[in-house]
């Protein structure tokens, strides 16, 4: 017996897809995909993969490359290897030393509402954010 959303898709390294992906289930891209991308589930960018357009999801990990406009609605996790550009809404941001994040940000609190919007151009370094220390 299968659930709604039980089986993640995958598009597979050295795949191109042009076009748009609407899907309850969870979403893998290794490959490139040139167009957008809606889904009740999480979308996970692995290292090589790419995506140029609109991204609907609940979650997202991001380890490869991001141009265009992410909308995920819980947890944007970007890995060191992770290029993001474009704008991106949020409700929370998990951003690992060594990810490049160029983009236009909106954080929403719990009811939905935009809490904050910052624009950052930075590459996240091990030594560029050390955290503060108590005296």
């Amino acid at each position: 017996m299968n659930e709604i959303g039980a089986q993640p898709n995958r598009i597979s390294k050295h795949t191109k897809i042009k076009g748009d992906i609407i899907s309850e289930a969870d979403f893998r891209i290794d490959g490139k995909l040139d167009g957008n991308v809606k889904t009740t589930g999480k979308v996970v960018i692995g290292k090589d993969g790419y995506i140029h357009g609109k991204v609907e999801c609940v979650n997202a990990d991001i380890e490869g490359s991001f141009n265009g406009e992410l909308l995920v609605s819980d947890l944007l996790s970007l890995k060191s290897s992770a290029v993001i550009e474009g704008t991106v809404s949020v409700s929370k941001l998990a951003v690992e030393p060594g990810a490049t994040f160029n983009a236009s940000c909106t954080m929403k609190g719990k009811g939905g509402a935009a809490s904050s919007s910052n624009s950052f151009k930075s590459t996240v370094g091990s030594s560029a954010n050390e955290p503060a220390k108590a005296s």
